[in-house]
């Protein structure tokens, strides 16, 4: 028999459906008749018939035709809005609609599955969890660890051994001992008490990211989770059923129990929760429309759910992928204006850098000179201006090597420390199942990834103030010998001229949000936490510095190719020719001024989803092949970051032949 949930003024409903030509005018009229038999005053009606509404969909808001069959217009099990005409919108209807949510849309079920063990997870690995590219499976040696700790907690509780968290209260009521009868409820309270987060929730890519984690930490087996209570989180991943979890409220020590409290009240059918299928709902009715239970908690297993430092590892892995993608494309994109700017590439000499061999100072060297090197890929505007009096170039192409090198190496580090942390038990008590004993500890506290992501900041945030110092120069007609602002008929049109704006607003903005928010710690919980990490507002804020970062350099990109328009008819390198088409695919020359916002987007989103570097690498990496010596192994600088392996071919480019 089908069922609807449907939302009448903040109450869930469940309505069955008897005669499959019912109306969606029936189900309406049903769901108020419900709605007012649970009414003292009738809901404030004096009959059905008197109440005026539209009926929409919860996933999407899409009207629905009250004459049409439900089994028509409807899935089984459909959410569904019953709107009063004369209200206005319930403001629990969609709590703080995540951003891009609308994506959502088309969301596929994945059919891959990614098994975790604890152990080997990647940064790649999550973020593409995220995305809702892959399922979850444990494996079998993950399983066994599971089942073994939470032997160790059955034999505790047996016994009556007075052990934190299990058979106690919490923080300042560490002491409190808690008897037999009271300690699943005394879990729940836990997660109730815990849930206190405030502000926008996080998106669904984002939670869905948060709840792999905290899936991959459990299941090291350090935990003291049933492996049946861990299955249930697993299928409520796989199902796409994601509480909702407000980004603000962690301290980063005892790791995020705000958020990770959210996360859990969902699983346990309280709270609200999202999924594909239902928008958002109250979550006993999202679980129940696939198929699940809410998770019944035994003793220790709210702590297990919310002791640890996912919330900013999680974050921290996206910011860390998303930074070194922005990093590779940076380099194309000032390779590009140096071209515009008519630069010379001498500056990328192999000798020079072997010199002063940082790894990241070396790969970004040869990129530059794999994108430019005029031996290997002639470029008309080079030739144009080979005999130039010109002898060196200002730092903000000169100097890229040693700029963009170290953000190239703090993403390293990073992405280290990262990689470490998301395969790390952070809980607290741990679980020793070999020695059958718990352990108190600190592996909760956020200091390390919060400290690394502060660093992350500081040092992506230096990509966009170099950029915006290479647009100040391509909009500056006295530095470029271009129009100035990019644009011809100046005065009638002004060009590039705010979009430099945004991008020195936007560099602006990241020397505040590049301050380390891990320098802070403010005692908490009595006391008994009497040092934090701060550690979400560093993964939140690193995002957001991430985000500006790529944002100016969309502009440096649009602004680059449109110099490009000036040279015609000279042509550019090959590689940087396809860039060039790339952006012109999406973004068409600014002939006189028109809405400028749309275009900066549609760069963003190609540097976003990193079709810059797709367009580009193969000519790297050809390249790259071309230029390691057979008769000698690759420099010991060879390095990987990313999918990249480093090496220092020889090159030597003679674009002003008058330099000394």
């Amino acid at each position: 028999m089908p069922r609807y949930t449907v939302h009448v003024r903040g109450e869930w409903l469940a309505v069955p459906c008897l005669n499959s030509t019912n109306t969606i005018g029936w189900l309406g009229k049903e769901a108020v008749r419900r709605y007012m038999k649970n009414k003292p005053d009738n809901g404030g009606f004096a009959s059905v018939e008197e109440v005026k509404f539209y009926i929409r969909r919860c996933k999407g808001l899409g009207l629905l035709d009250l004459d049409d069959a439900v089994e028509d217009a409807l899935e089984d099990n459909e959410f569904v809005e019953v709107v009063i005409e004369g209200d206005i919108m319930s403001p629990d209807f969609i709590p703080s609609q995540p951003e891009g949510v609308h994506l959502y849309s088309k969301y596929r079920e994945p059919e891959q599955y990614i098994f975790l063990d604890g152990n080997s997870l990647t940064t790649e690995d999550l973020v593409n969890l995220g995305k809702g590219l892959y399922k979850i499976k444990l494996t079998p040696e993950a399983e066994a660890r599971v089942k073994q700790s939470r032997e160790v907690i059955e034999r505790i509780v047996k016994e009556q051994t007075v052990v934190y968290g299990i058979t106690t209260g919490f923080g300042k009521f560490a002491r409190t001992v808690i008897p037999n009868n009271k300690l699943r409820e005394l879990q729940v309270n836990l997660v109730r008490s815990h849930s206190a987060g405030v502000g926008k929730p996080l998106s669904p890519e984002r939670s869905r990211m948060l709840l792999a984690l905290r899936i991959n930490v459990l299941a090291k087996g350090y935990s003291g989770i049933s492996l049946e209570t861990l299955q249930q989180v697993i299928e409520a991943f796989n199902a796409s059923c994601l509480p909702y979890i407000p980004e603000k409220g962690t301290v980063g020590a005892s790791g995020d129990l705000a958020p990770l409290s959210h996360l859990a009240l969902g699983l346990i059918g309280e709270g609200k929760m999202w999924s594909p299928k239902s928008g958002w709902a109250d979550a006993k009715y999202v679980l129940e429309a696939h198929g699940l239970r809410p998770i019944t908690l035994k003793p220790k297993e709210g702590l297990a759910l919310i002791n640890g430092t996912q919330m900013i590892t999680s974050l921290g892995c996206e910011a860390v992928e998303r930074a070194g993608a922005i990093a590779r494309q940076a380099d194309i994109i000032a390779a590009l204006t140096l071209e515009v700017l008519k630069g010379t590439t001498r500056a990328f000499d192999t000798d020079i850098h072997a010199v002063r061999p940082h790894r990241g100072q070396a790969e970004v060297a040869f990129r530059f000179r794999s994108l430019l090197d005029s031996d290997h890929h002639p470029s008309e505007i080079a030739e144009s201006h080979r005999f130039c009096d010109r002898v060196q170039d200002a730092y903000t192409m000169r100097c890229c090597p040693q700029v963009h090198g170290v953000v190239n190496d703090t993403i390293a580090f990073v992405k280290d420390i990262m990689t470490t942390e998301i395969n790390s038990a952070t809980d607290n008590p741990m679980v020793f199942a070999e020695r059958a004993e718990t352990i108190s500890g600190g592996n909760f506290h956020g200091e390390y990834p919060a400290k690394a992501l502060d660093y992350l900041a500081i040092g992506v945030h230096e990509l966009a103030a170099i950029s915006e110092r290479r647009i100040e120069r391509l909009c500056n007609p006295s530095l470029s010998e271009l129009p100035a602002f990019l644009v011809t008929e100046g005065g009638l049109n002004s060009g590039f001229m705010i979009a430099h704006c945004t991008a020195a607003a936007l560099v602006s903005e990241n020397k505040a949000l590049c301050h380390p928010s891990s320098v802070d710690s403010l005692s908490t919980s009595a006391a008994t936490e009497d040092h934090v990490s701060m550690g979400g507002w560093a993964a939140r804020k690193a995002l957001r510095v991430i985000e500006h970062v790529e944002q100016v350099l969309a502009i440096e990109l649009l602004a680059a190719c449109q110099g490009i328009e000036f040279l015609r008819p000279l042509r550019t390198t090959t590689p940087l020719e396809k860039v060039y088409d790339l952006v012109r695919s999406v973004v068409r020359p600014w002939m006189k001024d028109r809405f400028m916002a749309p275009d900066i987007e549609a760069a963003h989103r190609l540097l976003v989803e990193q079709k810059v570097w797709e367009v580009a690498k193969p000519y790297i990496e050809k390249y790259r092949r071309e230029h390691i010596p057979e008769s000698r192994p690759i420099s010991p600088t060879a390095f990987s970051l990313g999918s990249l392996e480093m090496n220092t071919g020889v090159s030597h480019d003679h674009r002003h032949q008058n330099e000394l």
